[in-house]
């Protein structure tokens, strides 16, 4: 029967060179740096493809069109609608 020495070695283990690097990386809740940044890009996309889907949907509502979209630069003017006189019926 073999027994384990009580003895501790004072020298470290061996590691190779060729072994994997294995190093601590900081994370919270169990996502890193680099795939908070992605899901943030990610979201980010999506909610302005559902920003502009709203807009574009809502975009025949006048109130809509007068607080929001006049006041959008260079494209402003595309949404002011002016009647002229003759087409006013009083």
């Amino acid at each position: 029967m073999v027994f384990q020495t009580p003895i501790r070695r004072s020298y470290p283990s061996y590691k190779s060179p060729y072994g994997p690097k294995y190093h601590y990386q900081p994370n919270v809740a169990g996502f890193t740096l680099k795939q908070a940044t992605g899901l943030g890009f990610k979201a980010g996309a999506f909610g302005g493809v559902a920003l502009f889907a709203v807009i574009y949907y809502a975009s025949g509502i006048p109130r809509v069109k007068r607080d929001i979209l006049q006041k959008i630069p260079f494209i402003g003017g595309y949404f002011i609608k002016e009647i002229p006189a003759s087409d006013n019926p009083f």
